[in-house]
């Protein structure tokens, strides 16, 4: 009789372990999509514009836009033209004559960080376009970085064309998407 009550004291035990490592184990899995849920994805568009100024006064506005996933590496927006440079007798290079913005976003303490890099160049002389030889660029860049609000437009960079009286004036604006 002392026997049964051990082997039945026994298995009872093995089945309480067994239930405590199936409540424990499903407690895990339901827990699992609760994390993975304060960390979903979040997609914004940054609306870029890049004001021209001359004499306070704008004289022209480009606009650039790109859509990215917060807390993921660098997007970038490329728009120009490759342009062959003969660098030795006979050995070409092609630099990149244009517009070039890379962005990031990321959510540091419930702020929004943006870190923007731009780089613009063009042909100091329009008609160097069509030529292989020696362009002669102008080249504006803004590195910047600055806490946004979804929504509202700022002021990432503002640069003056030290040759002209004109200025550069990167704006962006963040929304998120849904």
């Amino acid at each position: 009789m002392l026997k049964k009550q051990v082997l039945g004291c026994l298995i009872a035990g093995m089945a309480l372990m067994v239930l405590v490592n199936v409540a424990y184990s499903q407690e895990a899995v339901t827990s699992k999509p609760a994390e993975n849920a304060e960390r979903a994805l979040t997609a914004y568009r940054l609306d870029f514009s890049l004001h021209e100024l001359e004499d306070g006064k704008k004289v022209n506005t480009r606009q650039y836009s790109v859509n990215l996933i917060e807390g993921v590496q660098w997007q970038d927006i490329k728009i120009g033209t490759r342009v062959p440079v003969e660098m030795k007798q006979g050995e070409m290079q092609y630099i990149d004559v244009g517009t070039t913005i890379l962005a990031q976003l990321q959510e540091v303490k419930s702020a929004l960080e943006l870190s923007v890099r731009a780089d613009l160049s063009n042909f100091a002389l329009p008609d160097q376009a069509n030529k292989t030889s020696m362009p002669l660029l102008r080249q504006l860049r803004i590195n910047g970085s600055t806490i946004v609000v979804p929504g509202k437009p700022i002021v990432v960079g503002v640069v003056d064309d030290p040759n002209s009286k004109r200025q550069f004036q990167l704006e962006v604006t963040v929304t998120k998407l849904k």
